[in-house]
């Protein structure tokens, strides 16, 4: 996501909240044992490293509605960084993950801790899996305590609460009907891939972020709704693109398998497409077989791409970019922000072309 947005300024008072605030928590881990600092450890090269996307987003919509205080901005980017830490620790617990872009999780760190202090496979497994369920709800937790470092008149510090709750309670909602729906092959209808996308996605990295820079901006609440919407729809755009490239990107770039999404039978517009069509009959015992292999993938890429249901997707990432660029169409959105915001979903789109 770190193309989609030039740098703000103020991302290095970001980075200075968050490593203030570890370097805290790794003081009070201390006075309870070397292993509580690990863990500590542990989380904080987690969030290192990043692009830092939401507090982009959160520090380019304070400035440009007037926002001058970057190090009060700083506490609401960093949690919403802490934020999505916390959920990707979680997801990958979720999804039995042991590495993230080529390197040990939490949970892989401790399983292999595990391993070396000599317990079964299945044992390690078990630890990995708590310690990154641990970490997961230390970093979710404290996205609440960064943020009340944040001064602002009571009901500004009020509605930024309310804000990042909902991308808290949408996240997991989003992450609950994905479960969900594995309970049966049936694959759900698109309006439902949809929903998920927006809960999953647009609601914490896109919306939330934008809203709460405005909040704490001051501004109207034409412009913080214009952006939520502008969010919604550039966070549906996002998720439906980077479905495509889960399929079909290339691996060097994306930093992950092309064929991991139709190993898990992932629900996306794409497989809702195609299983409408005659054609899923020739893919549909191979999408979520976890034992697929390199020529089976390729025989779906090639069905996807000759059903139309890779055009068809394209198409769809970029209507929702479209509807995301037209919210922004308002004299009450001041036009530094347009400016900033429209290349957002232009590069949305071209990632999949």
């Amino acid at each position: 996501m770190d193309t989609l947005l030039a740098a703000p300024a103020g991302l290095e008072q970001v980075e200075g909240a968050l490593a203030r605030f570890f370097d805290e928590s790794k003081v009070r881990a201390a006075k309870i044992g070397s292993g509580y600092t690990a863990l500590w450890e542990t989380l904080e090269r987690c969030t290192a490293g990043g692009k830092r996307f939401r507090p982009r987003l959160v520090m380019s919509a304070y400035q440009m509605l007037g926002g001058t205080d970057l190090d009060n901005a700083a506490e609401v980017g960093a949690a919403f960084e802490m934020l999505h830490t916390a959920l990707i620790v979680h997801d990958d617990v979720i999804d039995r993950d042991f590495i993230r872009r080529g390197i040990p999780n939490v949970s892989g760190r401790y399983r292999r801790i595990a391993e070396d202090a000599g317990l079964s496979p299945d044992g390690a497994r078990h630890i990995g899996f708590s310690a990154g369920v641990i970490a997961g709800d230390l970093a979710l937790s404290n996205a609440y305590r960064l943020l009340e470092r944040a001064e602002a008149p009571s009901a500004t510090r009020r509605r930024l609460g309310e804000i990042l709750d909902e991308a808290v309670f949408a996240s997991a909602a989003g992450e609950f009907l994905d479960i969900e729906t594995s309970l049966t092959s049936a694959m759900p209808p698109l309006e439902d891939i949809v929903q998920m996308a927006r809960l999953k996605t647009s609601v914490y990295s896109f919306e939330g972020p934008l809203q709460a820079g405005a909040v704490l901006a001051g501004a109207d609440e034409e412009v913080i709704g214009r952006l939520g919407d502008f969010g919604r729809d550039a966070g549906i755009a996002y998720q439906i693109a980077d479905d495509l490239l889960g399929v079909f990107g290339n691996e060097t770039r994306t930093g992950k398998t092309n064929w991991g999404d139709l190993r898990e039978g992932k629900r996306t517009a794409l497989m809702s497409y195609v299983a409408a069509r005659p054609e899923w009959e020739s893919i549909s015992s191979l999408v979520g077989n976890p034992r697929m292999s390199a020529s089976d993938a390729d025989h779906v890429r090639r069905v996807l791409v000759d059903s139309g249901a890779r055009d068809y997707s394209v198409d769809l990432a970029a209507q929702y970019a479209a509807r995301a660029r037209a919210h922004l169409e308002s004299d009450a959105v001041p036009a530094t922000l347009r400016s900033a915001l429209r290349p957002v979903v232009t590069a949305v789109v071209d990632r999949v072309h």
